[in-house]
């Protein structure tokens, strides 16, 4: 390990696996605890991993026994746990496999009984259909070589044999079969059919719902009869003066039916308190079936609260009394959430399960006649909001009709999606049709693969990196065509990201996409990750500086470049790559530099490190415009003054959170990222439109509550001296105006707007 390389320790590792322990000993969620149970052992292995020698955190090769191409199980963190991914218990389908051909159940005899002339055979036919799963890349191995050897690539497959072999006996190298075949990339989807199908069965009825219908359908008929028969023995006003003569009897099964019913409805209690009229009701009827005579208190008691109950919803059996049980009796009567959802997962039972839901609005349609008869509800009832949104985590469309029907309502839903349309963008270059189905699944698989927690300016695994991959390179026809799909891919994803969520920063799995189609695009763009302020090493690769040269050629002199108070020229004059080491990433110590002087004053003092990298961070993404300069660069039609407007919505409506917020430093980061966004995008607009876009934003300013002002209105204030011409001082103020950043070694000003400085 070079001076320049950092480790990682095992106290996040056994932090979490204390928390992990605690939830499986203590929740009373009995499913919470078996998922709890199942983090302690996947943290136990870390740990012991760790201790052991056989996990090294931090490289791009974590597991020691195993190659770089092999998905490992990772956990929260970027923790590797030691384990394949593709490992495991036999799936239904191998262990099929195995009785039907006589085999033993392990992985090894399966892997070889593929390679015999019945199993390519299999392969073969398995391929044309189509008609596969590939959960883990590695499921794809066996595939491409049956497809290498019908394409007479004799070689190319024993090459690929060799490296994988010596893992048949742990790893899955084959697809399970699926009944649907790939669909069109254009449609996307959150979540299959199959998948909210079982979200909506696993409803439970809602315990507060079932103890108020409990108490209409229940306890309050019970308390009428109560009522009702201490009624009976009134005279002269007074309870309980005279029983007529089969009273007794009546009260005796009365009470003998409060048993059973409190025996068989155990959500509601009321009627177990002794103060409620429940409670009085029955304590003063126990006690004459039981012989006895009634206190003075006990009688007082008793006469107050028939009085009570008569006062206040008049005689059982009364016009008014009669009236209110009815409405009560609707009211129970209405299908509860859990009833419809059941029913909405019956009608999805009769759709393909491994896709997404097309008709939407069909789904959720209003309760029929004969569905209300068989659940039991109220005909032409609609699903309610809950279910509906369960629903439409599965509707299936473009990835811009989701964002606008709200589906989408995250940067990072998005990028959960964009694998799907990257995935076939990436495997068109395979004229072969069967190849091509196999790599796009290949390709979507391995981007479900969790990210390792990396160090020393390490590179996550490439999909070029898998042998099997590697072994079909040269199938790979890269035409005019191929790279024009791959451009305008990148164009759509770009578009969607950035008008669609424009006040947040892309999602690293995003700009993964994003890299790799503009590379199959062949355009050298420099994409630039959000990189974590608690593992920062001090350095960046060198394309965060061709980011920056990409930024200042359309921004130097912008009002974004004089609000963050950049010089572009000198950034485009750094001329300093280098490599630390062999086979490591460029690097440029000037920008590095840069953005340590431009950072804020920093107290050095270890327990702040990770704030004052986080400083360090925050300059890089200012400079480079985390990859909203690179996304203009591709020629999208921005409509600079709406996304600006939109980056306002948001800033007003984080400021507004930080009111009472007992942890409010995400808060402000994300309100200074939306800031800047807004910035970005006001820079690309004429100077009269952003003098307006300053005058409405004052406007909007003064009309929220006090606290929003009060927080917003220094950067407001410096905005409006930046448009007038105006610059910041050293210290990023301007009169009463200050500069907007996220991150801080101190306290931020916008969580203290009783400060001078602020006020």
């Amino acid at each position: 390990m070079s001076d320049n390389d950092i480790s990682v320790g095992v106290s996040f590792p056994l932090g979490q696996l204390a928390r992990a322990l605690t939830t499986a000993g203590t929740h009373e969620d009995p499913a919470t605890r078996q998922r709890a149970e199942r983090r302690v052992r996947r943290w136990q292995q870390v740990v012991d991993g760790m201790a052991a020698g056989t996990l090294d955190i931090g490289s791009r090769t974590p597991v020691r026994s195993l190659p770089v191409w092999v998905t490992p199980e990772v956990v929260h963190g970027g923790f590797a746990t030691g384990t394949p991914a593709a490992a495991g218990a036999l799936r239904p389908d191998e262990t099929d496999r195995a009785r039907r051909l006589g085999l033993p159940a392990e992985r090894r005899a399966l892997f070889w009984s593929w390679l015999t002339d019945a199993g390519l055979v299999e392969l073969g036919e398995l391929l044309d259909s189509g008609r596969y799963r590939v959960e883990y890349a590695e499921e794809a191995a066996l595939p491409v070589v049956a497809w290498l050897l019908r394409a007479g690539e004799r070689d190319a497959a024993v090459n690929l044999l060799e490296e994988i072999a010596p893992y048949a006996d742990r790893l899955r190298f084959t697809p399970s079969p699926n009944d649907q075949r790939v669909g069109d990339p254009d449609v996307v989807y959150r979540q299959t059919t199959g998948e909210v199908r079982r979200l909506l069965e696993q409803r439970q009825p809602n315990a507060q719902i079932e103890t108020m219908r409990e108490a209409l359908t229940v306890w309050n008929p019970f308390a009428d009869e109560l009522l009702t028969l201490w009624c009976e023995t009134v005279v002269d006003g007074r309870v309980g003066a005279v029983t007529p003569d089969d009273w007794l009897p009546r009260a005796a099964q009365l009470l003998a039916r409060y048993r059973h019913l409190a025996a068989a409805h155990p959500h509601c209690r009321k009627h177990r308190h002794r103060k409620g009229s429940i409670g009085v009701l029955r304590t003063a009827l126990e006690r004459r079936v039981a012989g006895a005579e009634l206190t003075p208190r006990e009688h007082g008691l008793l006469q107050s609260m028939v009085a009570a109950m008569l006062r206040k919803r008049g005689r059982p059996g009364s016009p008014e009394h009669t009236a209110l049980r009815e409405q009560q009796a609707r009211e129970a009567a209405l299908p509860r959430h859990h009833q419809l959802a059941h029913l909405v997962a019956a009608r999805l039972a009769a759709l393909p399960q491994d896709v997404g839901i097309h008709d939407v609005d069909q789904v959720l349609r209003p309760v029929d006649a004969d569905e209300a008869g068989q659940a039991g509800v109220v005909a032409g009832w609609p699903a309610p909001e809950p279910i509906a949104r369960v629903v439409a985590r599965a509707a299936a469309g473009s990835l811009e009709q989701l964002i606008d029907r709200g589906v989408i309502a995250s940067a990072e839903e998005l990028a959960r999606l964009t694998p799907r349309l990257a995935a076939a963008t990436a495997a068109s270059a395979y004229p072969d049709p069967a190849l091509r189905i196999l790599m796009d699944a290949t390709y979507r698989a391995f981007r479900s693969r969790r990210s390792l927690l990396l160090l020393n300016l390490e590179h996550q695994v490439r999909l070029a990196e898998l042998p099997w991959v590697r072994a079909v390179a040269s199938a790979r026809i890269d035409t005019s065509d191929t790279r024009e799909q791959a451009r305008r891919t990148l164009a759509r994803l770009a578009s969607a990201a950035v008008t669609g969520f424009p006040a947040t920063v892309l999602p690293n799995p995003l700009v993964k996409e994003l890299s790799t189609l503009s590379k199959q695009a062949s355009l050298p763009l420099p994409w630039v990750e959000e990189l974590a302020a608690d593992i920062f090493m001090g350095t960046f690769s060198a394309k965060f500086l061709q980011a920056a040269m990409l930024a200042g050629r359309r921004l130097a002199g912008s009002l974004y470049a004089r609000y963050y108070d950049i010089d572009y020229p000198a950034v485009a004059a750094i001329d300093d790559t280098r490599r630390r080491l062999i086979r490591r990433t460029r690097t440029s110590g000037a920008f590095d530099q840069l953005c340590r002087d431009r950072a804020p004053a920093n107290d050095t003092r270890w327990w702040f490190q990770v704030a004052a990298n986080g400083t360090i961070i925050e300059q890089a993404q200012i400079l480079t415009t985390h990859n909203l300069a690179t996304i203009a660069e591709l020629g999208i039609d921005l409509p600079a003054i709406d996304l600006a407007e939109q980056c306002l919505d948001e800033v007003l409506r984080l400021t507004a959170r930080l009111h009472h917020n007992p942890r409010p430093l995400s808060t402000v980061k994300n309100t200074a990222y939306a800031w800047r966004h807004m910035l970005f995008f006001l820079s690309l607009a004429t100077g009269e439109e952003q003098t307006a876009f300053l005058v409405r934003a004052v406007q909007r300013l003064a009309a929220q509550p006090d606290h929003v002002r009060t927080r917003l209105a220094p950067a407001v204030t410096g905005l409006g001296h930046i448009v007038g011409g105006g610059t910041f001082d050293p210290d990023g103020r301007a009169g009463t105006g200050r500069r907007l950043l996220g991150w801080t070694t101190r306290e931020h000003w916008m969580l203290d707007p009783s400060s001078p400085e602020v006020r």
